[in-house]
């Protein structure tokens, strides 16, 4: 089964300040990463290609990195999932900037049935708290904060 999964947020700042948050994954002063929330992001080193790590029992390795514009994260679990997901930044004027994160991966085995029923739920609502927090980090605000389904809240309890 192909995915191709796109969420994006429109910031009202130069791309370099957009950049900041990529260059920011994972580490103390993460302004991106939901981890308040949602399992931390880590790596056994610095963001640079071959570190290895991941969320919860999502874990991949970075593939690419060009600070400030662009990480790619190559999937090596769960079982199934093959593809990537990353984040970009694009600018499209002197103070706009899209940040957009993409998953493009092939579902096989169990996780043709884990995507859709567990993991695509909690992935979308995950992303857009993640776009909340690059929101508030370069507005002090989040102008339509997201909200969890009830079924995001129920898979939230299952799992713990």
């Amino acid at each position: 089964m192909g995915v191709y999964n796109v969420h994006e947020r429109m910031l009202p700042v130069p791309g370099a300040e957009a950049g900041l948050l990529i260059d920011g994954l994972s580490g103390d002063g993460d302004r991106l990463w939901p981890r308040h929330d949602w399992p931390p992001m880590r790596f056994d080193g610095p963001l640079v290609p071959g570190a290895a790590g991941g969320h919860g029992p999502v874990r991949y390795t970075v593939a690419a990195y060009v600070p400030g514009r662009w990480v790619r994260f190559t999937f090596s679990g769960p079982r199934g999932f093959h593809g990537f997901h990353e984040y970009t930044v694009h600018p499209l004027g002197p103070d706009r900037t899209l940040l957009r994160h993409t998953l493009a991966m092939h579902a096989r085995g169990p996780a043709r049935f884990s995507w859709p029923l567990a993991f695509r739920p909690l992935h979308d609502a995950a992303l857009e708290d993640s776009l909340d927090r690059a929101e508030e980090a370069c507005t002090g605000t989040v102008a339509r904060p997201a909200r969890w389904s009830r079924y995001v809240r129920l898979l939230r309890r299952l799992v713990r």
